[in-house]
């Protein structure tokens, strides 16, 4: 194994971005485009479970979740490969964290923003952009906007360096997730000029890290490369078939099937959109 690890996989994300406000805040800062003014100052996080309201209504986990000395929330995700759901559930996760927030006699006006960002390390719109903006928009006016969820997916897989001085931050933190990885044994010098980059370097350094966690690090490489095979040619043709006809039964054959190759129930759960306690039951 080389010296750095994927800072892309669920152990070293969250290492980096769900333990370090000032890497967050800088990695907020880097990829939302706040207007002049708005930069977050700095943020605490919040529990990455999400609870229903009701036991009847489903629990969800995200990567990263923070919040802003302003009360503006912060979903943050790392999604290795792009499944037609994805973006059901992105949805639905910041609008249960803007629901949230109220409680009986809540003055409206005071609900704060909440901004959803998701990594994809896939292909998952159609075109060359890697960066994604989604607001709730007028069709015909698109510039008249209903402020309140802001939920923006880049895709790794097409991003390219742009050597803007404006965006230079971008750059480096799209840099250090597509470039360091396992195989990484010298990183390039613009990385290494960064203090947040550095400083999130060291943290996904081989060498940082038990032969307990790195054993977790290795069963999630095996889990996605099983998930890869699995997602892919005609048995992720089928299981988008089976998505868009609603197909509860073909959803769950696949769910079985892959409980059967040994991928965790909780990545199970998020490629079919299926309870845990289903999964279990299968």
């Amino acid at each position: 194994m080389g010296k750095y690890l994927d800072p892309r996989f669920d152990l070293t994300f969250k290492n980096v971005f769900g333990k370090h406000k000032d890497l967050v805040t800088s990695f907020l800062n880097a990829l939302i485009p706040f207007k002049k003014g708005e930069e977050i100052k700095e943020v605490e996080y919040l529990q990455p479970e999400m609870l229903p309201e009701t036991p009847l209504r489903k629990n969800t986990i995200v990567d990263v979740r923070c919040k802003d000395s302003n009360g503006r929330q912060f979903i943050v995700e790392m999604q290795m490969y792009w499944t037609s759901e994805f973006k059901q559930r992105v949805l639905f996760n910041a609008s249960k964290a803007y629901v949230s927030q109220a409680t009986k006699g809540f003055d409206y006006n005071k609900l704060a923003p909440i901004y959803s960002l998701n990594l994809v390390n896939d292909n998952a719109f159609d075109g060359r952009k890697f960066y994604h903006q989604f607001q709730v928009a007028e069709k015909d006016h698109p510039d008249n906007v209903i402020e309140g969820l802001e939920l923006i997916f880049i895709e790794l897989t097409k991003f390219k360096p742009q050597n803007k001085s404006d965006k230079k931050m971008m750059d480096l933190w799209l840099r250090f997730l597509t470039e360091v990885n396992d195989s990484t044994t010298e990183v390039p010098q613009e990385l290494m000029e960064s203090p947040e980059i550095r400083k999130a370097l060291k943290i996904v350094e081989h060498g940082a890290y038990t032969e307990e966690q790195l054993s977790a690090y290795d069963h999630f490489y095996d889990m996605i490369a099983t998930e890869h095979t699995l997602l892919s040619g005609t048995f992720r043709s089928g299981v988008e078939q089976g998505r868009a006809e609603g197909e509860a039964i073909g959803i769950q054959k696949t769910a079985k099937k892959m409980k059967e190759e040994g991928i965790d129930v909780k990545t199970i759960s998020k490629l079919t959109d299926l309870p845990i306690e289903e999964i279990e039951k299968l």
